[in-house]
């Protein structure tokens, strides 16, 4: 079961893939485990306290399989109105006789029976008085994820940010502009029935419907005209603007979205440098620099906190850090388990270390680009104050009026992209420039 292997420990994404690739299941018998394991993952919390709610049976009294079990049974019945009650009900009965608790399905009918029945007169969840614990409860992410959201942006803010980190991700596509034009990828996709649409802002960017199907049967894939690319990602190229013939180095490159990216807006003229210690991922990101053709791109196994050759000659570096990844929560079902406030405190110092070391690659008046996935001040506001005040020769630099960045620019110089707000995954970035006397 996929569902117990992320238990034990696996990545959702892994475990769902590793379930699909040794089963015959049909398309629609696919869509349905990917919706299962992914959704009741993400709201594990929220089913977890319906279980504790109804089950007469504490917590410690049930095996963890079963608890999986109703949980995949309760999703059906409060999150996919496609699904009659019954057969949810019937179905994960079922599934408890055969993963071996017959003796216990009269537990599992009665718990899932009482929630339909509560279910008639209003949501039967009971949520608790403290407003953290109550939006925690209700969305399903750790309390101290959503008191760091509360901080920033206030409860009602941050009940409207919760709720879009439960919504199913938004597919992006970015035009490799060196072998097609939007307008071309655009026509193809129409041709073939795949109704893309425009994303303001974004010159390059796609936006898939959910219908799109798999993405490389889809018009271009295998002619490299396009790559999957979040919006928001896409972004952080444009805020280092690169120019060709420039050296610019991405210090976390691997996957390699925002790599090609800097090598198509310099016109694959230049050399940009793809950093990364896991040789493995470099594999991947060469995979696709050959589908997309690029041929400016040079690849670097090693630590970015110690690779000394490049000192004193970058003209622009982009740190992409390693991150909590707290604004693309939806993208990764079990990415809210995963991290703690104490993760977070050692990203912290990570990412501090990789952006003291790229301060020493640059050229005079040098570009560093700091960007994150993250909506998380010790990751993002924290890091770069700390930054500036040990390296007194930086400042920050706002992007152009033209730059695609411009409309999210902070009265602080940085750039916020909030996903409830923007539709788009959350991001933070910054544009440092070095200055020489």
């Amino acid at each position: 079961m996929a569902l117990r292997s992320i238990h034990k420990g696996a990545f959702a994404d892994i475990a769902v893939d590793q379930a699909l690739h040794h089963s015959n299941f049909t398309t629609l018998d696919r869509r349905f485990l990917t919706e299962l394991v992914y959704g009741t993952t993400r709201r594990q919390r929220t089913l977890d306290a319906l279980i504790d709610q109804f089950a007469k049976k504490k917590a410690s009294q049930q095996p963890p399989d079963l608890r999986l079990i109703l949980h995949l049974g309760l999703y059906q019945l409060r999150y996919l109105s496609q699904i009659p009650p019954s057969a949810a009900v019937n179905t994960t009965v079922d599934l408890a006789k055969q993963n071996g608790f017959a003796g216990l399905t009269g537990f599992v009918n009665g718990v899932l029976r009482q929630y339909l029945r509560s279910s008639e007169t209003g949501d039967p969840l009971r949520l608790p008085t403290d407003p953290v614990e109550r939006l925690g409860t209700l969305h399903s992410l750790p309390d101290w994820i959503v008191q760091v959201w509360v901080d920033q942006f206030g409860a009602e803010e941050t009940d409207r940010l919760c709720a879009w980190m439960n919504q199913p991700p938004q597919i992006d596509l970015r035009v490799n502009t060196l072998r097609a034009s939007v307008d071309q990828v655009q026509a193809a996709m129409t041709s073939a029935g795949v109704e893309v649409s425009r994303i303001p802002h974004l010159p390059q960017a796609l936006r898939l419907p959910p219908s799109a199907g798999a993405i490389q049967n889809l018009p271009g894939y295998q002619e490299g005209w396009w790559i999957v690319q979040d919006s928001s990602a896409q972004l952080v190229a444009y805020l280092v603007d690169p120019q060709p013939g420039e050296t610019i180095v991405d210090a976390c490159a691997a996957p390699g979205g925002k790599t090609m990216h800097l090598a198509e807006l310099m016109g694959d003229r230049g050399t940009v440098w793809a950093c990364d210690r896991t040789p493995s991922r470099l594999k991947k990101l060469q995979q696709n620099v050959d589908r997309l053709g690029l041929q400016s791109i040079q690849v670097q196994v090693g630590d970015s906190r110690n690779l000394p050759h490049f000192t004193g000659k970058c003209e622009r570096v982009l740190i992409d850090s390693p991150c909590s990844g707290l604004g693309t929560l939806n993208r990764h079902a079990d990415a809210r388990w995963r991290q703690t406030p104490d993760s977070v405190q050692d990203l912290s110092q990570l990412q501090q270390e990789l952006l003291a070391a790229a301060a020493s690659w640059t050229a005079p008046q040098g570009v560093i680009v700091y960007s994150t996935c993250t909506l998380h001040p010790l990751e993002n506001e924290s890091v770069i104050q700390k930054f500036l005040n040990l390296h007194q020769n930086w400042r920050i630099d706002r992007p152009e009026a033209a730059s695609p960045t411009a409309p999210f620019v902070t009265e602080a110089g940085w750039i916020k992209v909030l996903p409830h707000q923007h539709r788009m995954d959350g991001f933070f970035m910054v544009r440092l420039k070095r200055q020489d006397v």
